[in-house]
């Protein structure tokens, strides 16, 4: 158990040294692998930036025999505010937020959306390629209100690829509603919703944990 603890305090240590030699330059960003989007986040009317990168820190990757590269790095997650004349400048940086890769077998790959309403959908896909049937997608959506970007909204779905079972749980934090789904995608059967009610909690801000957790 002592070894264990001490190989993820030193893996942890080394993590915090290595995105702390990032300031979240955009154009380092860039030149990692990386998603980003584009839209109009804080009503402005001027369109903001949105990006997620993963570097490429040689600590924590992995070759394999046949040269793929297991990347295990911890992405960042970084928010430009856009200025008249096209200029960004970095808002806010977080380097815990998106979930690292922590097995070889289990893929994460994230998306980003703006939406017309101005709000940040982040998206996290999970394959699994041993190990495991279930395919879950979750979705978390943000907007930014009071100076900081709030949880608004959550969608967890998941497809059991050898059977074809689909779950869908929907939550909306404002209305404080939940909607549960489930279905098949090889049956005809027409997929089931219940709704239910969430208990009164303050919404969570961006930052104030990790997602898939």
């Amino acid at each position: 158990m002592k070894r264990i603890f001490s190989i993820m305090l030193v893996a942890g240590l080394a993590w915090a040294a290595a995105t702390a030699t990032t300031s979240y330059d955009l154009k380092q960003m860039r030149a990692w692998e990386h998603v980003e989007a584009t839209g109009d986040l804080n009503g402005d009317g001027v369109d903001d930036l949105v990006i997620i990168a993963t570097p490429d820190y040689k600590a924590h990757t992995r070759v394999r025999d046949d040269g793929y590269v297991y990347n295990f790095n911890r992405p960042l997650l970084a928010i430009y505010f856009g200025e008249k004349g096209g200029k960004h400048t970095l808002w806010r940086g977080y380097d815990h937020v998106v979930p690292a890769r922590v097995d070889e077998s289990l893929s994460i790959t994230p998306s980003l959306q703006i939406t017309r309403r101005g709000a940040l959908v982040i998206s996290l896909e999970y394959f699994a390629s041993a190990g495991g049937w279930d395919a879950p997608t979750y979705s978390y959506t943000f907007r930014y209100q009071d100076g900081d970007f709030m949880l608004i909204g959550k969608d967890e779905e998941h497809l059991i690829r050898n059977t074809g079972e689909t779950v869908k749980d929907s939550y909306n934090f404002v209305t404080r509603k939940k909607q549960h789904t489930s279905g098949n995608v090889s049956k005809k059967a027409k997929a089931r919703s219940r709704w239910s009610s969430l208990p009164k909690e303050p919404l969570k801000a961006l930052g104030s944990f990790t997602l898939g957790e």
